[in-house]
């Protein structure tokens, strides 16, 4: 099959690359020339790992391309789906003024391409997160500039950055909202090799597709914060999180993921997600509470061991220094949108303190960001020298067993603040660390 993915960002890169892979002639468009000459100098323009084989085979062997020029993205195929930026509103809602922008200009070119009336219907697909009933704009601004018949689908995307490559090829569920019979068997046929396995094809009406996307986001987003409260309730009366977290995701119908005490979540999905779902509820006349509250919990909760940070430091914590582990808002990916490592960094610098920081892969882009306010190290222990505290922010795997001894002598003091619970409080103080974690009992080392 034929595909345009318009939009080459994380998602159209990701869905691009995939259906490319799956034997379909995949055109990628993006207005950014720039970024389309990168792309086609086989310069990939995210860190996704498992991305980088696929996207240079498929390349390699054509069935992947890149362009900037709407003529030919719509000559390519009648298949659009439309992978653009969402941006918050002041208000918190998504703003979708790239969607609606991209779909007039798809139908004045289509417009242009189809002046005997006899092509195929086009399907244009929405894979970026939008609000309900954005289906009914993107049908409206299809109306503006494209006469013939054509049909609209949504076909919200489920990637968890870090993991994007192998949720979409082996997605949870795929879910389908349109009210176009052939448009559901097209996207059905895309999807159905990706769900051999048994992962279910969801038809719906637009609407529903549209909201399952937020519902599903906005509840990952409520059990993070759930349990970081849990883990404040657990500071303050003696009890340890990690033995309460086994304690409840002992029951089958709580579960174990996301709920991992911590520094709160970041990223392009959750922050977003959530206030657009209480933007859309304000809008309607109603209140999502619950939701309200994940976002209050999780804001406070990125720089919620800063306080014990400076107390460590002393009266006055001016000119000294702290290292920081993980700038990335997550794991396995180089997106510091929304990252808790910001925020620190912000608190710390704002009482006067120094900081050196790495990440394996995001500190290109915080050095865009933040510039020479920080220091980024060279490796993971050049970033401890002369550090009267260890801040670990960001859980990748090379921090989780490092070279203690090593880690010691370069500290000033053997201070350890844990905020991903990723070490053992009993242990650290063997090896001669003070720790401290998120709902977990402190330890005093030798």
């Amino acid at each position: 099959m034929r595909l345009t993915i318009v939009g080459t960002g994380y998602v159209g890169l990701v869905a691009g690359t995939c259906f490319a892979e799956s034997g379909h002639e995949v055109v990628c468009l993006d207005i950014d020339a720039a970024k389309v000459e990168r792309l086609r100098k086989g310069e990939l323009t995210i860190y996704e790992p498992g991305l980088s084989d696929l996207f240079a085979r498929n390349t390699r062997e054509g069935r992947l391309r890149f362009t900037a020029s709407y003529p030919e993205a719509v000559k390519h195929a009648r298949i659009f789906f439309l992978c653009l930026p969402t941006p918050p509103t002041e208000d918190g809602s998504a703003d979708v003024k790239y969607v609606l922008a991209a779909v007039r200009q798809l139908g004045r070119e289509l417009t242009a391409q189809d002046a005997a009336g006899k092509a195929k219907p086009p399907l244009f697909v929405c894979k970026s997160t939008v609000p309900v009933g954005t289906h009914l704009k993107v049908r409206a601004a299809a109306a503006e500039t494209y006469a013939q018949p054509f049909a609209v689908a949504s076909n919200p995307e489920f990637l968890k950055e870090g993991a994007a490559v192998e949720d979409f090829q082996k997605p949870d569920r795929v879910v389908i909202g349109t009210d176009d019979d052939a448009a559901y068997k097209a996207l059905e046929s895309l999807h159905e090799p990706f769900c051999r396995s048994g992962a279910p094809i969801l038809r719906m009406d637009p609407a529903s597709a549209e909201l399952t996307k937020y519902a599903a986001n906005c509840f990952l987003a409520t059990k993070i914060s759930f349990m970081n409260e849990v883990a404040r309730l657990c500071e303050a009366t003696g009890a340890d999180v990690e033995l309460v977290r086994r304690g409840i995701t002992a029951d089958a119908r709580i579960g174990k993921a996301f709920l991992f005490p911590g520094l709160g979540y970041g990223g392009s999905c959750f922050p977003k997600d959530t206030r657009a779902l209480v933007a859309t509820a304000r809008g309607l006349g109603l209140q999502a509470s619950i939701v309200e509250a994940a976002e209050a919990v999780n804001d406070a909760q990125k720089t919620i061991l800063v306080p014990k940070v400076l107390r460590h430091l002393g009266a006055d914590p001016k000119g000294q220094t702290v290292a920081l582990w993980g700038l990335a808002f997550k794991p396995r990916t180089d997106d510091i949108r929304e990252a808790p490592a910001l925020a620190v960094i912000e608190k710390l610098l704002a009482a006067g303190v120094k900081v050196r920081a790495f990440d394996p892969e995001a500190m290109p882009n915080v050095k865009a960001r933040l510039g020479a306010s920080v220091y980024y190290a060279k490796d993971m222990y050049d970033a401890l020298d002369g550090a009267a505290a260890l801040l670990l922010v960001t859980e990748w795997n090379e921090f989780r067993a490092p070279d203690w001894e090593r880690v010691k002598a370069r500290l000033k003091t053997p201070a350890l603040f844990d905020g991903r619970n990723l070490y053992d409080p009993a242990d650290m103080a063997e090896l001669g660390f003070q720790y401290w974690g998120v709902g977990r009992h402190s330890a005093r080392g030798s």
